[in-house]
Formats: C-alpha cells, structure tokens, sequence
C-alpha cells in the first residue's frame, strides 16, 4: 500500500483515474473542489479552451504541461461544471503511467461495455493526487497509487506500440489516415517491437556522429538486415505510415532524405544549413 504523503503544498482533491481521463483528454471538477480552489474566481468567463484565461500550467513529474479550465451550463437553472483539460503530451505521460487503468479502459470500449461493468470485472483502482496553486493558475499531478502491470515488459512494449494506437484510434473515431509517430529507442529494443510495419525510419550513431534514413516494410526484419552506411547506430526512432500511403512509402523517405540533407553535412555536399555536428550518410539523396 502506499504512504500518505506528507508533501501536499495546496488543496487536494485525490481523484480516481477512470475512463474521463483517456477518452476524454479532461476532467470535470467536483463541485468542492471547485470552492476550494475558488475556480470561479477565474475562470467565470471561460466557455472556451481558445479563451486565453482558460490557459492553465500543470506540473507532473517535474514536467510542465499546457491545460485549460472551462465552464459550461452556466445558467439560473443549472449549477455550472467547470472541466480540467489535458494536452496531448501529457494525456501520453498519464496513459504510461497509470498503465493497468489504460489497458482497462481500452478492454472496455472494445467490448463496448460501461466502465462500472469492467471495474467490477477487473478490480483495481488507481489514483491521481490534483493540487491547485491559486496564485500561480497552477496545477501539480502526483501519482498516489499505480497497479503494477501482471506482465510489465509486455505491457511496456504495448502501451507504446503503433498496434495499440490504432486501436485506440479506432475506438475513438479518430480519422483513419493518421501517422503514428514513435519516441527514439536505443538499439537493444528493436527486435521486441509491435506493429513497425510500413515506416520511414532514422537511425542515429552518437559516438560517430551520424544520420542515416531508410523506409521499411517490415522494421525488425529491415534492421536484421544490417546498415553498412551507420553499422554502429545506437538509436533508433520511426513513423507507421498508414496503409493508404503504402506504396508512396519511398517516395517520402526520399522526401525526407532531402529535408535532411538541407539541414546536416550529407554525402552529396549539396547546400545546407549545417544545424549540428552530424552528418547524414544516405548515398541517394534527390538534387
């Protein structure tokens, strides 16, 4: 079980991590929280998130993130509900984090059940500690208590996964040609990788200082195949193409190759920017 923590600085509200957060991007603000932290006070005219005094910081894990505080259904007959909105980076960090919440989540939109229904099935709760710093317009997120995954690795390599993306677009309606774009990964985690198919790629060597761009197929077996132009590339990173793009998929790496080559010191000594010490090593590169 976790200790209590004894580093709370501002009022909080201790809020279960349930289904509002991944589907929603946000949150509804209980009505006490909303008096304890004095919410109207500035945030009474924000019908919108492009209101600019809706624009919130929220600080979790020593990271800053953007945020908006909204109301709605401000009239005489109904009490208004002010809601807590998430950026994109920081809806990524929360679904890391709180992993086994997640992946429950996603079980329940694909069964299309409530979310009461799974908890029931599936136990557990997680919790997201939420304070307000009134002077600052500043929100702090601390994670209380997070389930351990049963398969941790697995769970790791899925949750960042273009496989699990998808689904969660698909579940989602989100629309169906979408790039999936990856985080760099060092060398060593190649071979584990869920869905690399149809990529353009870039491989890195930090010691050498080096850059090289390829497209792929199939990503694990491509880099099985060796890179005689970076044999020594330690990093790794690419993007999932959708289907539709398919058969444009070299097209656009060499599209990409000479983006690159406008910026880095390439093979072709065509003009560039020279924006750091690498250089890039692709031998075909379009004038």
């Amino acid at each position: 079980m976790p200790v209590e923590r004894t580093n709370i600085e501002f009022p909080l509200w201790r809020k279960k991590v349930d289904s509002t957060i991944f589907n929603h991007k946000g949150t509804i603000i209980p009505n006490w929280a909303c008096s304890m932290w004095m919410i109207a006070d500035q945030f009474i005219n924000c019908k919108k998130k492009s209101t600019k005094d809706s624009q919130v910081m929220i600080v979790f894990e020593n990271h800053q993130y953007q945020g908006n505080v909204t109301i709605s259904g401000e009239n005489i007959r109904r009490t208004p509900i002010y809601r807590l909105w998430f950026s994109d980076d920081l809806l990524d960090r929360l679904r890391d984090v709180f992993l086994m919440s997640y992946m429950r989540d996603i079980e329940a939109n694909l069964r299309k059940v409530k979310a009461s229904i799974i908890e029931e099935e599936i136990p557990f709760w997680e919790f997201l500690d939420i304070e307000y710093d009134y002077v600052n317009r500043r929100f702090y997120f601390t994670a209380h208590y997070t389930q351990k995954p049963i398969f941790p690795e697995l769970f790791k390599r899925m949750v960042d996964s273009p496989v699990l993306r998808s689904i969660d677009d698909e579940l989602h309606c989100k629309p169906d040609i979408r790039i999936h774009k990856q985080h760099w990964k060092p060398r060593a985690e190649f071979e584990t990788e869920l869905g690399a198919q149809n990529v353009i790629y870039t491989l890195i060597d930090t010691n050498n200082k080096l850059l090289y761009v390829g497209e792929a197929k199939d990503l694990v077996k491509r880099f099985k195949q060796g890179h005689s132009r970076i044999p020594e590339w330690d990093f790794y990173r690419y993007n999932v193409l959708p289907t539709e793009l398919a058969e444009h998929r070299v097209l656009l790496e060499r599209m990409v190759i000479r983006d690159y080559a406008s910026l880095f010191t390439n093979t072709k000594n065509l003009e560039t920017k020279n924006v750091s010490q690498f250089t890039l090593v692709n031998e075909k590169i379009d004038k």
